[in-house]
């Protein structure tokens, strides 16, 4: 995961993390009553209680925020998801797709900001290489029944590969989808239809269509 910047170079401190953790909470907590482009700097500087400076060590702004807390959580949550590749559905594979859809449901304003027209081209470019390479991997695990590894960066390049990337563009499609039209299905209904989708195009060995 691209972490977000930070100015004093102190990644690696604990107490750094720990206030970055914190400003992400506070910001999840404020956007369930408020649209995203109402709150400020202020609003999360005072309820996370930390001064103004101390926010602006860590981010430039609200949005930069918001990025850093939206990618974190989208990270678990495409993590639990089962390989595309993998060919029949999988036990517990709608429990898993629902809790992603009832995630992005929970904080659907948060996402709908930033997966929208007028969203974060980091966000999306992120949530696209991050499906990108875990339906990649995914796909080359079934395929070769070798229980490969996902690399470390999940921003990292992978080979061309057609179906990863038109997967990785689906799921981005339809929940950005489902949160600008106010999220009309239930997340379990959203799991259910999705799943097909996102399998359509591999056979049950985990290879791509001809």
């Amino acid at each position: 995961m691209a972490l977000p910047r930070d100015r004093n170079g102190e990644l690696s401190d604990p107490r750094v993390r720990r206030t970055q953790a914190a400003l992400q909470r506070t910001l999840i907590d404020l956007v369930q009553d408020r649209d995203l482009s109402r709150i400020s700097v202020a609003d999360v500087a005072e309820r996370a209680g930390v001064s103004r400076s101390t926010f602006y060590d860590h981010y430039r702004d609200v949005h930069e925020l918001a990025e850093a807390a939206c990618t974190a959580m989208i990270d678990d949550l495409i993590e639990a998801i089962p390989d595309p590749g993998a060919g029949d559905v999988p036990h517990g594979t709608t429990d898993t797709l629902l809790t992603f859809f009832a995630h992005l449901g929970e904080h659907a304003g948060l996402y709908r900001s930033l997966l929208g027209p007028q969203g974060s081209a980091r966000v999306i470019d992120h949530v696209r290489r991050r499906a990108t390479v875990a339906a990649y991997v995914g796909a080359r695990r079934a395929a070769t029944g070798e229980d490969t590894p996902p690399p470390a960066d999940y921003t990292a390049q992978v080979p061309h590969d057609v179906p990863a990337a038109f997967t990785a563009g689906a799921l981005i499609g339809v929940a950005a989808d489902w949160l600008q039209r106010g999220c009309p299905r239930s997340p379990a209904e959203m799991a259910a239809l999705t799943w097909p989708l996102l399998t359509a195009p591999y056979r049950g060995d985990g290879r791509a269509q001809a």
